[in-house]
């Protein structure tokens, strides 16, 4: 149990040194998440971390999930959602119960790796999005896409759509790659 949790830190680490390199100027830049530019992509990650967090501390999250969560900074707003993201998952109830998320209710555990998820991907999303492949970690790429393996994989969300059908990547392809392409995304 405690490795999703050390996994969510280094995700939290990871893509926040991916939101400090964006600038005001690639806001607007797509991303591989169709239909979402960067700043709607770090909007939905920024307001799922209070969802999560909210759920996690039994607290009212203070606003819906696709509201405006970035204001005027995304990178103050990134910093506070992460510290208030990473405190809730170190609660040790946090992975005790049920937690529900947009999907609905699920253990602890599998919630926390929806989350870990969540924000590995959109992180490489947005890394790949800015030009900035260099700072995914792709360490941490390759584990996540190793144990989406072990668990059977993401089939399941493919079909409503949360997912597309597996893109095609190079064997020596880097992990943030291999895990984009496992999930659908083009680039």
């Amino acid at each position: 149990m405690d490795k999703v949790i050390g996994q969510i830190d280094r995700a939290l680490d990871a893509t926040g040194a991916i939101v400090v390199a964006v600038d005001a100027a690639q806001l607007t830049a797509p991303t591989p998440c169709k239909e979402w530019d960067v700043r709607t992509l770090l909007n939905h990650l920024v307001g799922d971390m209070h969802v999560v967090a909210a759920e996690l501390s039994g607290t009212d999250p203070g606003a819906d999930h696709e509201d405006d969560s970035l204001g005027a900074d995304p990178q103050v707003a990134w910093a506070a959602a992460a510290e208030i993201d990473r405190a809730a998952w170190h609660r040790p109830d946090a992975l005790t119960g049920t937690i529900r998320l947009a999907g609905g209710e699920l253990p602890g555990v599998a919630a926390a790796t929806v989350h870990l998820i969540e924000l590995v991907v959109h992180g490489c999303d947005v890394a790949v999005a800015i030009g900035r492949p260099d700072l995914a970690d792709d360490e941490l790429c390759a584990e996540l896409l190793a144990t989406m393996h072990e668990r059977g994989g993401i089939d399941a969300f493919r079909k409503p759509g949360v997912f597309g059908p597996e893109v095609a990547v190079a064997d020596d392809a880097p992990a943030h790659r291999k895990l984009l392409a496992y999930l659908g995304r083009t680039w």
